[in-house]
Order: structure tokens, then sequence, then C-alpha cells
């Protein structure tokens, strides 16, 4: 089970719709899940933070850091990005990543630009809309995005997202910061059961997009 005893990073992405992507339930099994989340707040500092897992299910890093973002926009990208930068030393570059945010334009955004990364001219189907002072972090973001094998973002509720108490209490939970630093491989993959075409899910159908 995640932390705080949510769900497994792999039931929640499991359940939750990949904006402008759809997909077969056999093709959105990943290596590694990372949830990310940031706060904020006007009259005392915000927090970021990141849980991620194994597609087993092992916990691999938790993240509880206090920021000050300008704004809650701003505080979701920063998480993202610090969420992908731990994951990334922690994880083969071959990696299959699946990302859970409770931020519809940030999961957007994401898989607007793993798309665009398969277009022969990189162009994305559809304009970003970055926060402007969130432009280096979504710069960070997308490097990030192209050191992993295959990524995509799932869009999840604030009150499902197990990085949300991280980010939102980041004191109460600082002792998350001293656990011992993890290199996690997941077990290998469940055979595929399944014989002819598949169908993706009603809840992760996007019927304007393709993938």
């Amino acid at each position: 089970m995640a932390a705080h005893g949510r769900p497994a990073l792999r039931d929640l992405f499991d359940e939750s719709p990949t904006p402008h992507i759809a997909h077969p339930p056999e093709t959105h099994h990943r290596d590694f899940y990372v949830a990310t989340d940031g706060s904020y707040r006007a009259d005392r500092p915000g927090g970021l933070g990141a849980v991620i897992e194994t597609r087993d299910g092992t916990r691999v890093a938790r993240v509880a850091s206090s920021d000050s973002p300008p704004d809650n926009n701003v505080a979701e990208y920063r998480a993202l990005h610090l969420g992908l930068d731990v994951l990334a030393a922690r994880a083969p570059s071959t990696a299959r990543v699946g990302i859970l945010v409770d931020h519809d334009d940030l999961a957007a955004n994401v898989n607007n630009a793993l798309l665009a990364a398969r277009h022969p001219n990189w162009e994305p189907t559809r304009r970003f809309d970055i926060p402007e002072a969130s432009v280096n972090h979504w710069r960070g973001i997308r490097a990030r995005l192209s050191g992993f094998g295959e990524a995509r973002a799932a869009r999840i509720n604030s009150d499902q997202n197990p990085a949300h108490p991280l980010a939102n209490e980041p004191s109460r939970y600082a002792h998350v910061n001293r656990e011992p630093d993890r290199c996690v491989l997941p077990e290998p993959a469940e055979p595929s059961r399944t014989t002819g075409p598949q169908y993706p899910p009603p809840s992760r159908a996007d019927r304007n997009a393709s993938d």
C-alpha cells in the first residue's frame, strides 16, 4: 500500500483518466509511479510532496519539502519537477513511468509534451499553457520526461493523492526525508493473458484524441 493508507499508486493510475491519451489496459502498466503535489499558502510557507513506488507497490522514496511558491499553479510544477528529479536518480533510462497529479492543466501539458516528442517536427497537438513563473521548471520537467523510456500522466483527485499531506504539512512529515536512499527495481511484469483486440476503459478514453 502507498503512504498514509492510500491505494497503491498503480491502482490509482489504472483507474484515472490520462488526458489526450487513450490506450489499451495492457499498455499502461508502468515500471515506476510518481505522485506529486504542491501547496500554496498566502499566510505561511507552502510545500512540495512526492511519493514514488514500483509496479509491485514497493516504496522507492518520499519527499516533503517546504517551499514558498507565488501561487498554487507554480507549486504543482515545482513539485513534479522535484519528483521527476528524485525518480531519475533511482530509475534506469529505460523505465516506463506513470505520473499522478491532481492538477488538470499540468496532466494535460505533460501528455501533450509526450505526444509532441513523437511528432516528426516536435509540434504539440495543443497549445501549452504554462504559468510564467514555471517556465524553467517546465523545461526541467520536459528534460526529465525525455530521459525515460516512456511516460504518461494521469489526473487524480486531491483527496486520493498520497503526496497531498506531504505537501500541505511538510514540517510534520519531515521525517520522510531521512529515509534511506533506495534504488529498487520492480518485479518482472506479469505475462499478459489478453488475446484479441483491446479497448481502453471508458474512464480512460479520450474521444477527441488518439494515442
